[in-house]
């Protein structure tokens, strides 16, 4: 059964979904992804998100450009965490979308990564979940001290072979 419900809003979102789609396979945190458009099938969006408790989802991601309103109706609908990723867009750059995601009423409130920033609302979900799952919350040490020793690796290959290494 899925922890984590992702949804975007188009087909061209899919590159930036995809990261939080790929982050929570390798931690084996199930997931169910869709497109659902909120202003085009209003109906099929309302149904998905007032039903994703029942269906296990304790968690939503959701993506969108422009306008940005499925994180925030995903917050509107569904009592458990959202975490809005705005999309960078041709016309504003995503500041449009982020505004849009992060200005939620008060009551209404939808955790917000940065523009494009799948990869960390796939994250965020992660420690979501492993509040409660000490599985998941192993894994996300054994991530953290990973990234840890690739930072001191680099940093070794550095002071090793100076500048030259990294052309």
């Amino acid at each position: 059964m899925p922890k984590v419900g992702i949804v975007m809003g188009s087909d061209s979102d899919m590159k930036v979904m995809s990261q939080a789609a790929d982050f929570l396979k390798d931690m084996g945190i199930d997931f169910e992804i869709r497109i659902i458009s909120a202003h085009r099938e209003p109906e099929v969006f309302f149904e998905w998100a007032k039903n994703a408790q029942n269906r296990g989802i304790k968690v939503i991601i959701a993506g969108a450009g422009k306008a940005a309103h499925l994180p925030g109706m995903c917050a509107a609908l569904f009592l458990l965490p959202v975490i809005g990723v705005p999309m960078k867009t041709s016309d504003l750059g995503g500041v449009d979308s982020l505004y849009s995601i992060v200005q939620m009423p008060s009551g209404i409130p939808c955790a917000t990564v940065a523009i494009n920033g799948g990869k960390n609302a796939g994250i965020l979900a992660a420690k979501i979940l492993a509040v409660s799952d000490d599985t998941i919350r192993k894994k996300l040490e054994d991530y953290s001290k990973n990234m840890k020793e690739e930072v001191i690796k680099k940093d070794l290959k550095l002071q090793e072979e100076g500048y030259k290494a990294f052309e």
